[in-house]
């Protein structure tokens, strides 16, 4: 009975280190530094190479983070939608102290919306001044 006891004690002992080192972890909340000043860029004013590789990229979601020695570019695509209609929200973009942040929204049409009938695929380009920085996306 004593062993059980002391192994009922070491288990509790684990999960409660666990919790602790879990609760720590929330305490480490992403801090934002300021809010980052973008352009959404239509396809007419993309880098070529840029525009090749959201064109190789667009059929399936992705992210990418594209730069030349002024701007940063950073790109979120839906992947193909069976309709038109759609647009992005950029919610946000922030830099933190150790990186950049994105969170979008892919927004479908009404039910009331004259939409193009056929294949489109949904993408926002972003450019922002150049920074050395990691992106997140969220």
């Amino acid at each position: 009975m004593k062993r059980l006891n002391g192994a009922v004690a070491l288990l509790i002992l684990i999960i409660t280190m666990f919790g602790l080192v879990g609760c720590k972890k929330d305490e480490q909340e992403i801090k934002k530094l300021r809010d980052l000043e973008f352009t959404v860029v239509e396809d007419a004013d993309l880098p070529g190479e840029l525009k090749e590789i959201i064109d190789e990229k667009k059929d399936k979601p992705f992210r990418l983070h594209y730069s030349n020695k002024d701007n940063l570019y950073i790109v979120v695509g839906y992947g193909k939608q069976n309709s038109g209609g759609y647009s992005i929200a950029v919610e946000e973009l922030y830099l933190t102290d150790n990186a950049i942040y994105i969170n979008t929204n892919l927004i479908g049409p009404s039910q009331e919306d004259l939409v193009t009938q056929g294949v489109t695929y949904p993408y926002v380009v972003v450019k922002l001044e150049y920074m050395d920085e990691r992106i997140v996306f969220e």
